[in-house]
Parts: structure tokens; sequence; C-alpha cells
């Protein structure tokens, strides 16, 4: 399939950003993008970033992203939002939660936002459901269907404590494809950075995590490894 995705709003610090509460919407729906975007890939989907970082006001950003979207054909348009509006900064042992936006009932978007608001509640978010809107820019003016997502509220304690941003992503992704990123187990795995004592030291054997046409997906993929405890390196095709 191929998707445009992008995260909403110009980024935290900057005219136009989003909600800030216990956690910043412009911080968190970038980190939520980029691992969309990155298990996307990896599951071989094709995928356009299409965020906007520099407009000059809330109009300058979403003409900016719809511009960006409608380069592409695509079958979906999938945009990274947070919540706000709870005002549970000290926490009542309930989520807010996870809605979606589409354009219309008639909208292919609905059934992906359909399943993105369960496979997210799936992770004890409060189901709040679809939603529809003829007025928000971005649902309006793509071309290709679109769905909003708002993963969760930034002003809810119980909603920030739940939310992990690689587990949103990865049940964006399941959402959207009915489809996770697999993660290999060997029956008796090396620790990170070892070698069992078995096998031909004069032999090497390669191990590849993942193959990006963009830098910065690389860049993410080593990050991640090296903090789960791997060596990773970048080498050019």
């Amino acid at each position: 399939m191929r998707f445009n995705v992008h995260a909403g709003h110009n980024p935290a610090g900057k005219v136009a950003s989003g909600a800030v509460g216990l956690i910043n919407e412009s911080t968190e729906n970038r980190r939520v993008k980029e691992e969309v975007i990155s298990q996307l890939r990896e599951l071989g989907h094709t995928v356009y970033d299409c965020t906007c970082n520099n407009g000059t006001g809330q109009t300058d950003v979403l003409q900016k992203i719809v511009a960006q979207c409608n380069d592409h054909d695509v079958d979906l348009d999938v945009s990274i939002h947070f919540n706000s509006g709870a005002g549970d900064p000290a926490g009542d042992d309930k989520t807010t939660g996870v809605e979606a936006y589409v354009y219309s009932a008639s909208s292919t978007a609905k059934a992906y936002a359909e399943k993105v608001c369960q496979t997210v509640s799936g992770l004890g978010f409060r189901n709040r459901g679809v939603k529809y809107s003829t007025s928000l820019y971005v649902l309006k003016h793509t071309k290709a269907p679109a769905v909003l997502v708002e993963c969760c509220f930034v002003d809810d304690k119980d909603d920030v404590e739940l939310y992990d941003f690689r587990k949103m992503a990865a049940a964006i992704v399941y959402g959207i494809t009915g489809q996770h990123i697999q993660e290999s187990q060997e029956t008796a795995p090396a620790a990170p950075g070892e070698e069992t004592p078995v096998g031909d030291p004069k032999e090497l054997y390669r191990v590849q995590t993942g193959a990006y046409g963009v830098k910065e997906n690389a860049e993410a993929m080593k990050a991640r490894l090296q903090e789960a405890g791997f060596d990773a390196v970048i080498v050019k095709a």
C-alpha cells in the first residue's frame, strides 16, 4: 500500500505548535510519526512524510501539509495528533482515550479509523470511537481518503502513564494494515554484543535488520538497536 503520514502542527516551541500538558503534542506526534513510517516501510509499504516544520501560522502549516500530501497518489493519508481537554493532571485511574476523525460516514477511511481505535484501545486506552468532521482542513482538502488520529490526551495522567510511542505506532500500523513487525526469536540467543561459542571463528555472517531509502530512517533504526544493547552500523549500499 501507499501512505502519506504526517505529524500535525509545527514543531514544539514554534508558532502554531500543538497542545501542551503533561507531555507535548508536537514532540510526541513526531516520535509516533517516525515510528509509524519506519514500521510501514519495514513491512514493505511506500510511505511519504508530509510533516511541516516551518509554517508561518496555523493556516500555512495546514496548507503545506496538504500540498505535500496531494503531490502523491496514495491509498490513505494518516495525520498523527494528540488530544487535550481532559483536565486530569492528577489522574483518576481512567484513561480519556483515543479517537479518530474522518470526513464523513461514507469515507473509505472510516474502516481504517475504526480499526485504529480498536487496536489503540487494545493497549488499555478508552475507545472514544470514530468522529466525523467536514471542517478539519486536512480531511477536507486531501485528495486521498484521510484519517486523523488523536492518540491520547496530553493532560490526562492516566493516558500519559500508559502511553509508549513505539506501542502506539505499532497499534496504528496494525490498524491500517493488519500487519505487525515480526521480531525473530532464537532458541538459544546470545546476549547483546556477544557470540555463542559455536561455529567457525574465521567466518563472519552479517545480520541485516532493514534497508531504507531515507537516511533518517536508517539512523532511527540504528538508535533503536543501540538502545537495546546491540552494536549497529550504517552501510551505504
